[in-house]
């Protein structure tokens, strides 16, 4: 993995050569105009969208990443319709998160709390709508905050569902803990240690069920959600923990892997419950990630394999639209931001609205003339 670079926060994954020539320092690139911070789309759902965050102590565990630690902290971002959708606006990140973020990915085309300055659209503590909601667990790649994925987030939200984004501390550039501490990317220095990959997904996968443990009977807002209609959607090293998450709690019952080559392995027996890869061409059937083609053997229900034609592996998180606010240019040939942003959202709520909600989903059936991009391939 640290032979990759993700440029503006996880904009484009460029293959680094390792002789290639450093950044150059930000006093030696030509002075441009400051471009203006990013706004994200707008939901489409009918709902307003509320989002508060939890910060949660596992006692039970010690930190993977932390030796220092006696126990697992984790912030928890929530999602959720909201009752009005009138009140402040929740910030993106903070603008120390936002400085170590770009730091890390070594972005320097842009004022290091730019990403603070992003616009969102949910609303800050707002009371919750009510109701009886499914819930989607969401988990980012290695190295980014929860906030890259508050696009698809808040969708859903706005859709009907709470959702519940886990920072997982200790893995990305920057998690402000429970005192105001920030948590730095500790593990950044084991990936490319063997069984690193997996070692991750098995701490995540105890992260989500520590998450459903509190969100289904000590969090003073259980009853907004129906803990039997819990579902798990990730991207890059989020959604291989995604399986890692269904074979761990047999409470997640469907799971989305978004662009990320997976770890846990299925058992020889099969696994029955729905699940869907939504990837980029490089994990079309026998292409250079594998791992989908020995996993989709083995996955014995429900189960589609979607290729999204113009798209690289951020395609499915904010780096996208966030990218002009950073000075970035989306490379050629790759779909413009609010149609991989439209596309990720579309066809993720089509998989949760038929597995959590009952809803038939044509969609998900045949190859669609109003999303050509999107091609379902036949291993």
């Amino acid at each position: 993995m640290r032979q990759i670079l993700a440029v503006a926060a996880g904009l484009a994954v460029l293959a680094v050569p390792a002789c290639s020539a450093p950044t150059p320092p930000r006093s030696a690139a030509a002075p441009t105009a400051t471009p203006a911070p990013a706004t994200l789309p707008a939901p489409t759902g009918p709902h307003p969208v509320g989002t508060t965050a939890l910060h949660l102590k596992d006692t039970s565990r010690a930190d993977p990443w932390n030796l220092d630690a006696d126990a697992r902290e984790l912030k928890v971002t929530l999602w959720y319709p909201a009752g009005r959708g009138d009140g402040r606006r929740a910030p993106y990140m903070t603008a120390k998160e936002s400085e170590l973020t770009l730091k890390g990915l070594g972005v320097t085309s842009a004022p290091y709390d730019m990403l603070s300055r992003t616009t969102t659209n949910a609303v800050q503590d707002a009371e919750p709508a009510g109701g009886n909601r499914p819930l989607v667990v969401l988990s980012p790649g290695f190295t980014k905050p929860m906030s890259t994925l508050t696009s698809l987030a808040e969708d859903l939200a706005s859709r009907g569902y709470v959702v519940a984004g886990i920072d997982h501390p200790y893995e990305s550039h920057a998690t402000t803990l429970t005192d105001g501490r920030i948590a730095e990317c500790l593990a950044c220095d084991s990936d490319t240690d063997p069984g690193f990959g997996t070692g991750v997904v098995r701490s995540r996968a105890a992260d989500v069920s520590f998450v459903l443990d509190h969100l289904t009977t000590a969090w003073d807002g259980s009853g907004l959600i129906d803990p039997s209609r819990i579902a798990m959607a990730g991207q890059s090293i989020g959604g291989a923990s995604a399986m890692a998450a269904m074979l761990h709690d047999p409470r997640v019952r469907a799971g989305v892997n978004m662009d990320g080559t997976t770890y846990a392995r299925i058992p020889t027996t099969g696994f029955t419950r729905p699940f869907m890869f939504i990837g980029t061409p490089e994990h079309a059937p026998g292409g250079r990630d594998n791992s989908w083609d020995r996993d989709w053997k083995l996955l014995t229900g429900w189960k589609r394999w979607l290729v999204l034609t113009g798209t690289e592996h951020q395609s499915f998180t904010d780096g996208p639209l966030v990218s002009g606010a950073l000075g970035v240019k989306i490379p050629t040939g790759i779909l413009p931001a609010a149609r991989t942003a439209e596309l990720t959202r579309t066809y993720v709520a089509a998989f949760l609205d038929r597995h959590l909600k009952s809803k038939p989903q044509p969609l998900l059936d045949k190859p669609s003339p109003s999303h050509p991009e999107a091609t379902f391939p036949s291993p």
